[in-house]
Parts: structure tokens; C-alpha cells; sequence
């Protein structure tokens, strides 16, 4: 059986992307920061290939990271909306040149086939 050093297991590279660096969560990230405070329903019409399980997943998990705060208002019908906290603010500037280089890559890595 293979050892696995504790300095490679506590790494913050590997456990903080971890939470961020699949596709939904990214987009999610991305969105706000673009469009500012939505409601689910615009975030899932942004994300058109995103399920709903899948959105409402995504946004809980960057909530519990502090990367997106829920505002849920005591109406009728009931209204929630999800925006970037400081934290997730505070990684935009990061995200912004990978984002940058995806576009500007985009042929070289995929040859222009779009993944489904």
C-alpha cells in the first residue's frame, strides 16, 4: 500500500480548490461576479446546461465555504437571492487571468469541440 506524506494531504492548493474547481462551482463564481445578486431562477437561466439538483447543490456548497452568502426574504411568494461574499470577491482577481487564458486557449486545448 502507498504512503501518503501528511505535508502533501494538508496542502491548501489540493484542499481549497477542492471546494472551488469543479465546472458548476466556477461558473457559479463567475456568474456573480459578472451579474451581481440573482435570484436561482436567473442563475439556472445563465447556467442553461446545469440541472436544478446540481445548481442548488453548487450553491450550498459555496455557501458553507463563505463564498456565496443566501439571502432568503420573508414573502410571499418566498424570494431568495445569492451573491459573492468578500471571500468570493477576494478570489475573482485570481480567477480572472485563468478565465482569460480558457477563452484565449480554448482551440488549442479542446481543437473546438465544445464538451456536452
Amino acid at each position: 500500500m502507498k504512503q501518503v506524506d501528511v505535508k502533501y494531504m494538508s496542502c491548501p492548493i489540493r484542499n481549497v480548490i477542492d471546494r472551488f474547481g469543479d465546472k458548476w462551482s466556477l461558473l457559479v463564481l463567475y456568474t456573480l461576479h459578472t451579474k451581481g445578486t440573482l435570484r436561482f431562477s436567473q442563475i439556472y437561466a445563465e447556467m442553461t446546461d446545469v440541472s436544478q439538483k446540481m445548481l442548488s447543490s453548487t450553491l450550498k456548497d459555496l455557501e458553507r465555504d463563505n463564498l456565496v452568502s443566501r439571502k432568503a426574504y420573508a414573502e410571499i411568494p418566498p424570494r431568495v437571492e445569492y451573491s459573492l461574499t468578500a471571500l468570493g470577491e477576494s478570489l475573482m482577481p485570481a480567477l480572472e487571468p485563468l478565465i482569460d487564458w480558457a477563452s484565449t486557449h480554448f482551440q488549442d486545448v479542446t481543437g473546438g469541440k465544445i464538451l456536452v
